[in-house]
């Protein structure tokens, strides 16, 4: 299907695609040139009941479903999110602005996790247990918790419902998705293609509309088992606090703050190349985003002087044009606070290598910055950037920079480039993150597992773990034998 076959302007809600009752709606701009692309339902707490009632009623039939029915509907769903990967990444880069070649990769990445949950969903099996006394079997079995609330980021409208999506319809759960509403195509496309691939009415329901009402009504029917959610540490903690009162059990992936470490004996390079990436990818906009550059003081020079000049050499343009390699910003909040970070900064000691203002391109574009001479007092040495900032730091041993590297409230991913095999494994082991990348940058994969440390989540997306917290394990005793 084309791009603008995709495009689903209701809510699916018990296999109807509706309105808000209130008949409200949102404007969804795409932030390369701010025209409206489409209106979605701007729903709200009565929206929601349906849905988890919905998905509450599907439950029972859908987990009961013999596994290899169930594995057959991952499986074709794999398979139509590929034969519509070109469509689907047009869309993602229409609402949320990245290049194309990245929607394009992250389609695909969503369409590798729903294949491999497919796959681990006829691996999780139970166990039988020893007994310490005659005449007992002992055994314990795995099964679906429930309905799955899975509320998700506007930066990656399309893996994060992947991960998310996946391991629940693979545990035998049901699911209500509340996507970001700068971003929610994506989401209700999804929804489109479950229909499509044959999940029965209910399995699968997609709404947009106010986050504070969707979010209350998700925290606080007790019909929702789990709850799944990427975001900001901020709102992480509101959705726990509220969780609580029923006791839910909840995902978390919340916000970074990443270092990226560059030692005297580095690939030079490679380094430039790693921390390119793994800054100005999505236009700064990710969670395992660098945040802070620490560079040893042999090769902060050269490091920084290479740097800058690939920075600079970027192609800011919207996402949809030839070539782009950064696209704007999501909104003009984000484009203000990459002002005021840099203002901060220029304010204590940071100078600009390249870049430090808004792109000639004017909007939401936002120019491709490196400042050197970063120090600890500076705002974003303790605030997660999200944009396309790079500011260098400097350090002159091992352990000064592990020390500064840990020292945030943040614990999600890390980057570190050397050729000492025994600083590698000291790092792996001193690092307090979740995603450590070793001379390496491209680190997520569905076979491994995702999640961070300290106030950056709970919980593991990808890998055999990632299907886990979508399964309850009851233990059974038989006497009497």
């Amino acid at each position: 299907m084309s791009h603008a076959s995709l495009v689903r302007q209701e809510n699916l809600i018990a296999g109807s695609w509706v309105s808000a009752d209130s008949g409200r709606t949102i404007d969804v701009t795409n932030p390369a040139d701010g025209s409206v692309i489409a209106t979605v339902p701007n729903c709200g707490a009565g929206e929601t009941r349906r849905a988890i009632e919905a998905a509450h009623a599907a439950f029972p039939a859908y987990a009961a479903l013999p596994l290899n029915e169930r594995v057959a509907l991952l499986r074709r769903l794999h398979q139509l999110i590929l034969d519509n990967l070109e469509g689907l990444a047009s869309l993602l880069t229409a609402e949320q602005g990245k290049p194309l070649a990245e929607s394009r990769a992250e389609v695909g990445s969503s369409a590798a996790y729903v294949l491999w949950f497919a796959e681990e969903a006829r691996r999780t099996d139970g166990s039988v247990i020893p007994a310490p006394v005659r005449g007992r079997k002992l055994m314990t079995t795995r099964h679906p918790v429930g309905v799955v609330a899975a509320i998700t980021p506007w930066n990656f409208p399309s893996s994060m419902l992947a991960r998310k999506i996946g391991p629940a319809l693979a545990a035998g759960c049901t699911v209500v998705v509340k996507p970001a509403s700068a971003t929610p195509l994506s989401g209700l496309a999804w929804g489109h293609l479950a229909e499509l691939a044959g999940f029965p009415s209910g399995v699968v329901n997609v709404l947009t509309g106010s986050a504070r009402e969707i979010g209350g009504e998700i925290t606080g029917n007790k019909l929702v088992r789990k709850i799944t959610f990427t975001g900001s540490t901020e709102i992480g903690k509101q959705i726990l606090r509220e969780a609580a009162g029923t006791v839910k059990r909840v995902s978390m992936e919340l916000g970074g703050n990443a270092p990226f470490i560059v030692f005297d004996d580095a690939d030079l390079d490679r380094a430039v190349e790693g921390a390119l990436i793994a800054k100005f990818r999505n236009a700064g906009q990710t969670c395992i985003c660098t945040n802070r550059l620490y560079v040893q003081s042999g090769i902060y020079d050269r490091f920084t002087k290479r740097f800058a000049e690939r920075v600079a050499a970027l192609n800011v343009a919207p996402g949809n044009e030839d070539g782009a390699e950064q696209g704007p910003m999501i909104d003009e909040a984000a484009l203000a606070k990459m002002e005021e970070l840099v203002g901060d900064a220029l304010s204590k000691g940071a100078k600009v290598v390249t870049g430090g203002d808004r792109h000639a391109r004017g909007g939401l574009f936002y120019a491709p910055t490196v400042l050197s001479d970063a120090s600890s007092d500076m705002r974003f040495t303790r605030e997660e950037i999200f944009g396309p900032v790079a500011p260098v730091y400097r350090f002159e041993s091992e352990d000064e920079a592990i020390a500064a590297a840990n020292d945030t409230d943040y614990g999600l991913a890390a980057y570190a480039y050397t050729q000492d095999l025994a600083r590698m494994f000291r790092l792996q082991d001193q690092l307090e993150y979740g995603l450590i990348g070793i001379n390496e940058v491209l680190i997520v994969s569905p076979e491994a597992p995702f999640g961070g440390l300290k106030e950056s989540g709970l919980g593991k997306e990808g890998s055999w773990q990632g299907i886990d917290d979508y399964l309850d394990t009851k233990y059974t005793c038989i006497g009497g034998l």
